[in-house]
């Protein structure tokens, strides 16, 4: 039976429309209610183990077949989660305390989680990891289906709860036409993913499951976050024709980006492995302005050598040929803990011992980090950018741009993040040559909301009035200097912000390289005039909303049909 015809909204995170049937992934069916006790530990432990084992053997089988570096690295990394010996001790733990034995995996893990979320930052965002590793082991242990996206004999629209990192590393645009999310938030995981694959996708979308039901239609614009189920024939109609207009906004759009008349604002790429920049450098883009090197140091026994290193960075150089590169040193420590630089728990990581605060402590990781970089310079003579995170005064500022300055690079700069170096931008940018704006962590930071926290979405917009200021404040200090600040964080990939970034001073958009094309074509709508007088009245604004009204109302028309 077809559902009852309705609209929903949640927060649109990947532009483009998409209208097919859906399919539902599959929730988790949870512990069995009716287990008895456990009487025989050792045995029920062994059953655990064959169980996360089996686990383990699925998700790396999944891992050959994944599609990119990216992918892989998340399954394989759920896959580590699920043979960690520490959670199977912490399982038996709860056997040998009378737990059922779905009972006990549940109960450990849940422990486990808290754990984590304590950490916070990178460690809780492994929570959803865990959780993933819980629900395939109690399945497996149940003899039910893992739970998760179904097999997709057709091109489908998946709606779902959340999607767990190892699911969304395996979803395709062949078979996946958009990606609804009742939780979730702009930073999630499944957000990241859809704006990297193309997907049109909405999260937070409120009572979007007891809407809906396996073999309904349902259409979705993950521009403005709009969802009709069971739709009309005449909103299918005109959903079609928002495609079609959006198709011939974005005809044409090729070469370096500029404003209408003529003001030129770089548009590049972020990626986080030499496979990522592979395929990024294809893409009619300007280079890159995010390289995430932590990729390279995460979830490792031991820090990559110097030649391993020197080999990354070689690559993504020669991938980019003569086009910038902007490689961000190490951004790792207490909320991404390594095993080879343990400093030891904190109350709060994300406030935290990270990014350049490890590098001070633990020189030999940049030192070496550095060197190799500099031998990829050596060899390539690349357009090759180096700064740091987590800045916030002049002095870290000025001890990372020695380093960099000792070893003959020639571009050094800082990531500005934290609300100190925006506040403080001019002095922080006079011992330096550049500044790229992290502007997802500079709304968690400015708006004190965890970026992880999916209902607090409305406070870590880039939207937020606040946050704009911030980012005046960092370009201020860009002019006062004479120095070049760009965006790295989601805010460059929006269309209609990336005019507001512009008219503010921003210099260069860094974003997923499918959305490129739509703030290239958005830009050429508009002069520099327009997009000054964007940004003043963005800034201020009473509140997000109303700055996001404010630029659509002096917006050329056929912008609306790119968002």
């Amino acid at each position: 039976m077809t559902s009852e015809h309705q609209i929903l909204h949640g927060i649109g995170v990947c532009a483009g429309t998409a209208s097919g049937p859906l399919a539902l992934v599959r929730e988790a069916p949870g512990v069995d209610e009716h287990e008895p006790a456990c009487t025989d530990p050792a045995a029920d432990a062994e059953r655990v183990k064959e169980a996360m084992a089996a686990v383990v053997a699925s998700l790396k089988a999944r891992a050959e077949k994944a599609t990119s570096d990216k992918s892989r690295a998340v399954l394989d990394a759920t896959a580590q989660l699920a043979g960690d010996r520490g959670l199977v001790k912490a399982i038996t733990k709860r056997l040998k305390a009378g737990d059922g034995i779905t009972h006990a995996v549940a109960n450990a893990v849940e422990g486990y989680a808290e754990l984590l979320k304590k950490l916070g930052g990178y460690m809780a965002e492994r929570v959803t990891d865990l959780n993933d590793v819980r629900d395939r082991t109690i399945c497996q242990l149940r003899g039910l289906p893992a739970p998760g996206v179904p097999d997709l004999g057709e091109p489908v629209v998946l709606v779902a709860r959340d999607l767990a990192p190892a699911e969304t590393a395996t979803l395709s645009p062949e078979t996946v036409l958009g990606v609804i999310t009742e939780e979730g938030g702009p930073t999630s995981h499944t957000a990241i993913l859809a704006a990297q694959l193309g997907i049109p996708a909405v999260v937070r979308a409120d009572g979007v499951l007891a809407a809906v039901a396996e073999g309904d239609v349902i259409a979705l614009d993950g521009g403005v976050g709009e969802i009709i189920v069971s739709p009309t024939d005449e909103e299918a109609a005109q959903l079609a024709e928002r495609s079609r207009r959006r198709a011939a906004a974005l005809a044409g759009s090729s070469g370096e980006g500029s404003t209408r008349d003529g003001h030129k604002v770089k548009l590049l790429a972020n990626i986080g492995t030499i496979a990522d920049a592979e395929k990024a450098a294809k893409f009619d883009l300007e280079g890159s302005g995010l390289f995430r090197t932590e990729f390279l140091f995460l979830g490792r026994e031991s820090a990559p050598t110097l030649e391993e290193q020197t080999e990354t960075y070689t690559k993504v150089l020669q991938a980019f040929g003569d086009r910038r590169v902007v490689v961000r040193t190490l951004d790792a420590g207490a909320d991404k803990p390594l095993a080879f630089a343990d400093l030891g728990e904190e109350e709060n990581p994300a406030l935290g011992v990270r990014g350049l605060r490890l590098s001070q402590r633990r020189e030999d990781l940049l030192d070496t980090q550095l060197q190799a970089l500099a031998n990829a310079y050596e060899a390539t003579h690349g357009d090759l950018w180096v700064m740091a995170p987590m800045v916030a005064t002049v002095d870290e500022a000025e001890w990372f741009a020695n380093k960099v300055r000792a070893l003959g690079l020639p571009k050094v700069g800082i990531m500005i993040e934290v609300p100190a170096a925006a506040i403080r931008s001019a002095q922080v940018l006079s011992v330096v040559d550049f500044a790229s704006l992290g502007t997802n962590d500079l709304a968690q930071y400015t708006m004190a909301a965890d970026r992880l926290k999916g209902d607090l979405a409305n406070l870590l917009t880039p939207w937020q009035p606040a946050v704009l200021n911030m980012i005046k404040m960092a370009c201020d200090g860009g002019r006062a200097t004479g120095k070049y600040v760009g965006v790295c964080g989601e805010a460059g990939g929006d269309p209609l912000l990336a005019l507001v970034l512009t008219g503010l001073g921003v210099g260069s958009l860094s974003m997923a390289p499918k959305k490129v094309n739509a703030v290239r074509a958005a830009l050429r709508m508009h002069d520099m005039s327009t997009c000054q007088q964007m940004a003043a009245y963005a800034v201020d604004a009473r509140t997000a909303a109303d700055a996001r009204a404010a630029v659509i109302a002096l917006a050329d028309p056929m912008l609306l049909d790119l968002l």
